[in-house]
């Protein structure tokens, strides 16, 4: 019990950072699923808190997604989770964190010169970005961090971008867990722990709401450059523990 009240309050505070950049939530509590539940047990775990915390961010700022955003994402990233999923047993998993890591930290630099000459993508560079995250979704623990360069380079921010993110996360987390369920990598026991994980997570998100309404854009994109250096730095303890 004392482990799961701890493992509660972390994924309170996870959903609320998830809620405030969009993303993080992993980076807080996979490290204590891990070390409450197993490796093993841990990442099935996790995909299932991440559908609570995508459904709670979702309801949270439902009138803001942006749907041409969101669908020509998760359209193609949908059947490209589903077989990075399916991959995932053959590939080594040290080298994807790897690279994540490095690009998580390298996009801060990057952002910044994209902002500084207003470079934007449109809808046929996004789709394209959504097919190679959802094939990494299905591998990594998350790639969370990953979307957010690519939607704030849309050029969405605070409400807009947090909703569109989560809702195109959402429908690529389902064909990832179901993908985990058709393996038999979900029994009913890691199913309950991530509800009741997930619910704990969810709850934080509407919390996170109440920061970003008082959030600056500014400000919210300092916050973003913080979430993806601890990710990135998360990634590269990862691989090297490996």
């Amino acid at each position: 019990m004392a482990d799961y009240a701890f493992v509660l309050v972390v994924g309170l505070a996870a959903g609320c950072l998830s809620g405030i950049v969009g993303a993080g939530a992993s980076v807080l509590l996979l490290p204590v699923l891990v070390l409450t539940f197993g490796p093993q047990q841990a990442v099935p775990i996790m995909a299932i808190s991440a559908l609570f915390s995508n459904v709670g961010k979702v309801a949270a700022w439902w009138r803001e997604i942006d749907w041409r955003a969101c669908l020509t994402f998760a359209l193609p990233g949908i059947p490209a989770a589903a077989l990075g999923a399916r991959t995932l047993l053959a590939l080594p998993p040290h080298l994807v964190e790897l690279f994540l890591g490095i690009f998580f930290i390298l996009m801060i630099p990057a952002r910044r010169w994209l902002r500084r000459r207003d470079l934007k993508i449109g809808l046929p560079v996004l789709a394209v970005i959504g097919a190679i995250i959802g094939f990494l979704t299905g591998i990594v623990m998350s790639t969370g961090p990953l979307n957010a360069p690519a939607f704030a380079a849309y050029g969405l921010a605070k409400g807009p971008f947090i909703s569109t993110e989560a809702m195109s996360s959402l429908l690529v987390y389902i064909a990832k867990v179901t993908t985990f369920r058709s393996m038999g990598a979900l029994p009913d026991e890691v199913i309950v722990s991530g509800l009741i994980v997930g619910v704990t997570v969810m709850a934080g998100t509407f919390l996170g709401k109440q920061v970003v309404q008082r959030m600056s854009v500014e400000m919210f994109q300092h916050v973003l450059d913080g979430m993806l250096l601890i990710s990135g730095t998360s990634m590269l303890w990862a691989a090297a523990a490996r």
